[in-house]
């Protein structure tokens, strides 16, 4: 990677491709029996965006469980997506302007 913030932007964003693979995973098992949710303790994971090692999954515990034993909530789920592609657009605008001013100073400050 060129710097290390264009190296720290992309592990975030792979953090947030994780999560939200998650985030669809938990809605198609809305109503698969016993199914728990599954999220990312994201804090914990933020901090440690140094590691190699991949996000490791957590039950979400505290939902309200329903008589068949899954406890996913569509609308949890639904903002959980809605916020992590915010995130993500995020994450990738600040990586964009991070490579135009590595470009503009490998250009001598030109505009192309």
């Amino acid at each position: 990677m060129l710097d290390p913030i264009a190296g720290a932007l992309e592990r975030y964003m792979d953090l947030l491709a994780a999560r939200q693979k998650l985030a669809a995973s938990n809605l198609a098992n809305a109503d698969t029996p016993g199914y728990r949710t599954l999220d990312l303790d994201f804090q914990r994971e933020f901090r440690s965006l140094a590691g190699a090692a991949a996000p490791r999954p957590v039950e979400v515990v505290g939902l309200p469980v329903k008589n068949d034993g899954n406890n996913v909530s569509v609308d949890r789920e639904a903002r959980l997506l809605a916020e992590n592609a915010l995130r993500f657009n995020l994450a990738v605008n600040l990586l964009r302007s991070n490579l135009r001013m590595v470009r503009s100073a490998i250009q001598g400050g030109r505009q192309t």
